[in-house]
């Protein structure tokens, strides 16, 4: 049977708050004697409440002493390195969000443009039709997928050149080529050539 989830909130009644703070006290002394233990670390605890009138130190005044000497003993850089404050904090987050935002934004983008371009080539989607916004990122995406086609030409070239003997690359190979050569690369330059066209229009409109 799972454990119900506590619910991390301000605990009004004073007994309960009281008992939870003994109890919660007794887990983080448990869990800085598993963490020294295990990775050989110095730690010290320091809890102040109103349920006690001298602060608590685990595990002793001496210990605690000594893990505060090493520390202040640090050079300031070594203190600051991993050291943020919310605000810092928060614009890290931030940061962190809007790269992948960004990350995920591109790749729907090429998405769309892969989509938009196969759209063309099959006859459902005439340039025509197109976004003028659109024409600059089809138009690149276009120009990067020729020339991915073309290495990918060259390294079935090289594959079929060096396994000229292997009965299933002498096959195989040749069919693929002339179908990406002579059909698919000649229709995305078509394209391409179009989008230009469009976008020089477009200009000559603007200027």
């Amino acid at each position: 049977m799972t454990r119900k989830k506590v619910k991390v909130a301000f605990i009004e009644n004073e007994s309960v708050r009281k008992s939870t703070f003994k109890k919660r006290k007794r887990g983080i002394f448990k869990k800085a004697h598993e963490l020294a233990t295990l990775c050989d670390v110095p730690i010290c605890v320091l809890i102040k409440s109103e349920y006690d009138s001298i602060p608590e130190v685990w595990p002793s005044r001496e210990e605690a002493n000594k893990v505060l000497s090493q520390w202040e003993m640090m050079p300031e850089m070594s203190k600051t390195k991993k050291m943020v404050n919310q605000e810092t904090f928060l614009l890290q987050r931030i940061s962190k969000a809007t790269e992948s935002l960004k990350k995920l934004w591109r790749e729907n983008r090429e998405l769309e443009m892969k989509e938009l371009m196969f759209s063309c080539f099959s006859g459902k989607t005439l340039l025509s039709d197109i976004n003028k916004n659109d024409l600059p990122d089809l138009g690149c995406f276009i120009d990067q997928y020729l020339k991915d086609l073309n290495r990918r030409i060259e390294i079935l070239r090289t594959n079929d050149v060096s396994g000229a003997g292997a009965a299933t690359t002498s096959n195989a190979m040749p069919m693929l080529m002339v179908d990406l050569h002579s059909s698919s690369a000649e229709f995305y330059n078509k394209i391409r050539i179009q989008i230009e066209n469009n976008l020089n229009k477009i200009h000559e409109e603007m200027g």
